[in-house]
C-alpha cells in the first residue's frame, strides 16, 4: 500500500470519531444518551440497522461464502425480510406503549425481575463475545493489507469506537450508522467494478465460469440438519433469528426504541431487510467475480477463506483506492453495541439492584464508564480471537444464535400468553439454554437452526412447567 493509502485510512477514523463526538453537546439526560431523545426519522433507522447487521462479518465473509461455495447463503436473507414484518406486527407495538429503555423492560412487566435480569444477563455475554469477533473480523482485513499487527489494529479500532461512542452516545452510533452505510456500500462497489475491469470478458465471463462451477446457485433443499444454508434453515432458522436480533435483542432494539413512533420504527425495520437483501446479493456476486478473476492468474495462498477480498485489495488496487476499500472495510465494522450495552447495565442492573434512585447525573457518569469498560472487554475478545480456526461469519452468527433462542421463546410467551409465571417461565429458558449446549457441543445441527431450537424449547418447557405446577396445585 502507498502512502496515500495509509493516509486515506487515517483520515478516515479520525473524520469519523470527530463526527460521532459531535454529538456530545446534545447529550443532557440518560434519554438522550440512550434513545437519541426519540428523534431519529424512519430512513435513519433503517439506514443504522442496515449498517448495524452488515459489518465486516459481511463485507469479508459473504463474499467468502461465494467464492469457496455459491449463494446459498441468500436463503437466510429471505427469512431476515419475513422475520423483519412479524417483528413491526408484534414487538414494536409492545415496545411504545410505555417509556423503555430496554427491550427486557417488556419482560419485567409481564414476568418480574429474574426473568428480566436472565435476559439481560445473557445479552451482556454474547454481545461481548459477537461483537468481539466483530471487531477482530476488522483487524484482520486491515492487518492482511497493511501489515500491521492483527493486535495493534484491534486496540487502534477499540479505541476509536468507545471514542466516539462514550461522547456521543446513541446520536452518535446512529448517525455515523447513516454515513458508513453509504461509504461501505461504495467500497464494494469499487470493488466489483475493479474485478470487471481486470476480468477478460467482464460480465459475461464470470456469468460463464460462476454458471460452469455452481457458484449462482441459491435453492438448496437438503434435509440434512447439519447443513448451513437450506430453504428450510433460511426460513424458519431465518425468520426466528430475525425475531430474536431485531425483536428482542437490546442491540436493535435500541435503534428502533430512538424512532420518533412506531409507525417509523416499523417502516424503517422492514425497508431494511429489503437493503440487507440486496447487499447480500452484490457481496456474493463479488465472491464469484473473485473466483472467476483467480481462474485467470494464480490465486494467493489463503489462511482462511475470509481472506480472499483483502488480498485482492491490497495485491490489486492502487492510487489510495486500497485505502478507500480498507477504510469502507471499517465503516462496516464500526457501528458499536456499547451505548447499548450500557443502557442495559445502568437500567437493568444498577437502578434495579444498586442504585434505585440514583441522580440523572449518576445515571450519566455510569452510563460513560459502562461504555468504556464493555468497550476494554471486546478489545479482550478481539485479542482472543486470534487463535479462531473457523469462518468469522459463521462464528459471529453462531455466538448470536446459541443464546438468543431462549430469549426470545421468554418474548413470545410473554406476548402471546398470560398463563405462565416466572417460575415456569425460568425453567423455560434453562432448559433451552441446556438444549442449546448440547445441539452445539454434539453439532447435531448447524447453527442456523440454533435460534428456533432455543425458542422452541424455551416456550414448551414454560408451557408443560405452568402446566404442571397447575395439576400439582389441583391434585
Amino acid at each position: 500500500m502507498s502512502a496515500v493509502d495509509y493516509f486515506v485510512i487515517a483520515a478516515y477514523l479520525v473524520a469519523i470519531t470527530a463526527f460521532g463526538s459531535w454529538f456530545a453537546r446534545f447529550q443532557k439526560t440518560t434519554r438522550d444518551y440512550f434513545l437519541a431523545d426519540r428523534s431519529s426519522p424512519w430512513w435513519a433507522i433503517c439506514f443504522t440497522i442496515v449498517a448495524t447487521e452488515t459489518s465486516t462479518l459481511s463485507f469479508i465473509g459473504v463474499p467468502a461464502q461465494a467464492y469457496a461455495g455459491s449463494m446459498v447463503f441468500l436463503q437466510l436473507a429471505l427469512g431476515y425480510i419475513i422475520g423483519r414484518i412479524i417483528v413491526s406486527v408484534i414487538f414494536i407495538p409492545a415496545y411504545f406503549r410505555g417509556e423503555l429503555v430496554t427491550s427486557y423492560e417488556l419482560l419485567q412487566r409481564r414476568f418480574g425481575a429474574p426473568v428480566k435480569t436472565a435476559a439481560s444477563g445473557i445479552f451482556l455475554i454474547t454481545r461481548s463475545l459477537a461483537d468481539g469477533i466483530r471487531l477482530f473480523a476488522t483487524a484482520l482485513v486491515i492487518a492482511v493489507v497493511t501489515g500491521v499487527p492483527v493486535s495493534w489494529v484491534v486496540v487502534i479500532l477499540g479505541a476509536a469506537m468507545i471514542v466516539y461512542t462514550v461522547r456521543g452516545g446513541a446520536s452518535a452510533v446512529i448517525w455515523t450508522d447513516v454515513v458508513q452505510m453509504f461509504v461501505y456500500v461504495a467500497g464494494a462497489l469499487v470493488v466489483f467494478v475493479a474485478l470487471l475491469h481486470r476480468i477478460p470478458g467482464g460480465w459475461a465471463e464470470i456469468l460463464s465460469v460462476g454458471s460452469a462451477a455452481g457458484k449462482f446457485t441459491v435453492l438448496s433443499t437438503s434435509t440434512d440438519p447439519k447443513t448451513l444454508y437450506t430453504i428450510w434453515a433460511g426460513l424458519v432458522g431465518g425468520i426466528a433469528l430475525t425475531l430474536a436480533t431485531h425483536g428482542t435483542d437490546q442491540f436493535l432494539v435500541q435503534r428502533l426504541l430512538s424512532a420518533r413512533s412506531a409507525r417509523e420504527a416499523s417502516l424503517g425495520l422492514v425497508l431494511s431487510g429489503f437493503i440487507v437483501f440486496a447487499q447480500f446479493a452484490l457481496f456474493l456476486v463479488i465472491g464469484i467475480a473473485l473466483f472467476t478473476y483467480y481462474q485467470h492468474v494464480p490465486a494467493p495462498a489463503l489462511g482462511r477463506a475470509d481472506e480472499i477480498l483483502p488480498s485482492f485489495v491490497v495485491h490489486t488496487l492502487s492510487g489510495g483506492i486500497a485505502g478507500f476499500i480498507v477504510a469502507a472495510i471499517v465503516a462496516a465494522a464500526l457501528s458499536p453495541s456499547l451505548n447499548s450495552m450500557a443502557a442495559v447495565t445502568v437500567s437493568d442492573f444498577y437502578l434495579k439492584f444498586v442504585r434505585p434512585d440514583a441522580s440523572e447525573a449518576r445515571q450519566m457518569r455510569l452510563a460513560r464508564q459502562s461504555t468504556v469498560a464493555w468497550g476494554v472487554v471486546q478489545i479482550a475478545v478481539a485479542l482472543a480471537a486470534q487463535w479462531m480456526d473457523r469462518s468469522v461469519l459463521d462464528a459471529g452468527l453462531a455466538v448470536l444464535s446459541l443464546a438468543s433462542g431462549p430469549v426470545l421463546g421468554a418474548f413470545l410467551v410473554g406476548v402471546f400468553t398470560t398463563r405462565v409465571t416466572a417460575r415456569s417461565m425460568l425453567i423455560g429458558m434453562v432448559a433451552g439454554t441446556a438444549v442449546l449446549v448440547a445441539v452445539w457441543w454434539t453439532g447435531a445441527v448447524a447453527w442456523t437452526w440454533y435460534a428456533f431450537i432455543g425458542a422452541a424449547v424455551t416456550s414448551l418447557t414454560a408451557l408443560a412447567a405452568e402446566e404442571g405446577q397447575r395439576l400439582k396445585v389441583k391434585g
